[in-house]
Order: structure tokens, then sequence, then C-alpha cells
């Protein structure tokens, strides 16, 4: 399906009403206002309530930890996506709300770089629009900007008939040129001026949606969307510590220590079907 079918799905699903400001600020959510993967901590949840299995959490935690080291990857989120598609299909949209809710209290909320949080009150005491812009399900964009007391969020569209997911998209995933084309869907429709608008991301991945403003910022940004942002001037904000090497160290650690953990947890699955 186009681009820009998927771009006008985003923009026609979020039920978010902006004040009428000509400026608005677009902010990447994972790694960007979350640290790490959203839709991994979701699927975290999911798997303590029965929705999948070991071998599932496995694969989705050897994602998260790939993200946390070496940023994103088209593949790895297409793998995610057809997975997660399949899981919730069936289910209802109410179910997973709720279950979102309470992952974000028991964990997103933890996770929020407070510099980058500062910068979304910064944009709305400005009287600016704010919205999130999410390769993740709307629904958990939404979740997270209504927490945030942001205007609205875009993200990648999950088909649901009578209140339960069908396992199928709704136009293409919310990533790379894609969220350029939703945002400019969105300035048709709001009347936003994209040259005094700002966008925030970290990823190489985000460079077609900070292209398209007139104020891109980097934001914890991988080390090609850093080059990247070097080579064009665009600045660049690190809230993952006082010290970029700090930062670098403490991600690493992570990462290792979730690389750790998945084969902890194959070595224990792989024991019990031993067992078995």
């Amino acid at each position: 399906m186009p681009v820009e079918v998927s771009a006008r799905a985003a923009v026609e699903a979020t039920h978010a009403v902006p004040p009428p400001a000509r400026t608005a600020a677009f902010f990447d959510l994972d790694n960007t206002i979350i640290r790490g993967a959203s839709a991994f901590h979701l699927a975290v949840g999911l798997r303590r309530r029965g929705f999948f299995g070991t071998w599932d959490l496995v694969s989705f935690g050897f994602h998260q930890s790939r993200y946390l080291l070496f940023g994103e990857s088209l593949r790895q989120i297409d793998t995610v996506r057809s997975r997660a598609l399949s899981i919730v299909a069936g289910r209802s949209v109410a179910e997973i709300t709720a279950i979102g809710e309470e992952v974000w209290d028991e964990v997103l909320s933890l996770r929020i770089f407070p510099g980058t949080q500062a910068l979304l009150h910064e944009h709305l005491e400005a009287g600016h629009q704010v919205w999130i812009i999410t390769a993740s399900p709307v629904e958990i964009g939404e979740l997270i900007g209504r927490r945030l007391g942001v205007t609205g969020a875009l993200g990648t569209v999950a088909e649901h008939v009578d209140g339960f997911y069908t396992g199928r998209l709704v136009g293409d995933m919310m990533h790379g040129r894609a969220k350029a084309e939703a945002i400019a869907e969105l300035a048709r429709v709001e009347g936003l001026d994209l040259e005094t608008c700002y966008a925030y991301g970290d990823s190489t991945h985000d460079v077609p949606i900070l292209s398209a403003v007139g104020h891109p910022v980097a934001i914890n940004p991988d080390g090609r969307l850093r080059r990247h942002a070097q080579a064009v001037g665009w600045p660049a904000r690190e809230f993952r510590g006082r010290r970029r090497a700090a930062a670098r160290r403490s991600m690493h650690a992570a990462s290792f220590a979730g690389l750790a953990w998945v084969a902890g947890l194959v070595l224990r699955a792989a024991r019990r079907g031993l067992r078995g």
C-alpha cells in the first residue's frame, strides 16, 4: 500500500484535537523519549499475562538487546512486527490498552529521559503542538502521549474490526520515509508551517523526519546519525548520562546484561524441555 495511504491512516487514527498552532514539535519515541524499545516492555507485560510463550520472549529480548547495542534494523523491526501482529490477532483493543496502562505504571514511566521530558514541556509552554511519532503501535504512542500531556501521537496502525485486532496493518509501518509523509499530511490538515517546526530522533532512520522540518535535533544519536548530524550541522543532545563515554558504557552494559538474560532464558527453557 502506498506510503501516503499509511500516513493518512495514521493521522486519521489519532483521537487528539490539536490546538490552533502553526508550529509543532515531533518526537520519536524509542531511545528518544523512552530508554530502549517501548514495544519490548509491552511484550514482557503480555508474556506475564499468558499471551505467548518463553521462546517468543527470548526472541523479543534478543532484538531489544541488539537494538540497545547496535540501533535499529529494518529486518529486526519487520520480524518483531510480524510476530507481534500474530500475537494480538483476535484480542480486543480494550484488553491490550488496559495492559499498556499497567506497563506504563510498572515500567515505562520509569524509563523516560528527564532531558527529553523537559524539552516536551518547553514546547508545550511555548504554545506549540507536540506529537509523538513512532513505529510502535499507535495505541502505545497515544497512551504515553496522554500521560505526558502532549497533543497527540502518530504510530503504526493495527487493523481492528468491532473492537478486535485482525492481525493486519492499516497501511505501512510508521518508519523512515513513512514518518516524513505522516507529518507532511498532518501539516496539511492542521495548517502547520514545517519550516518553523522541530523534530527529535535518535536513529539514522529518523533522518527523513529530521530533514522535513526547519529545526532538527538529534537526541541520544546512534553512531550513524551522530556523524550525519555533524556533517549537515544539526545540533545533538545527549540525555543518557552526564558524559557520552559514561552513557555509552551504561548502554553497552545494559545490552550485554540483556543478552545474558536472554541466554539464561534459553538455557532454562532447554533444561525444562529435556526434563519433559
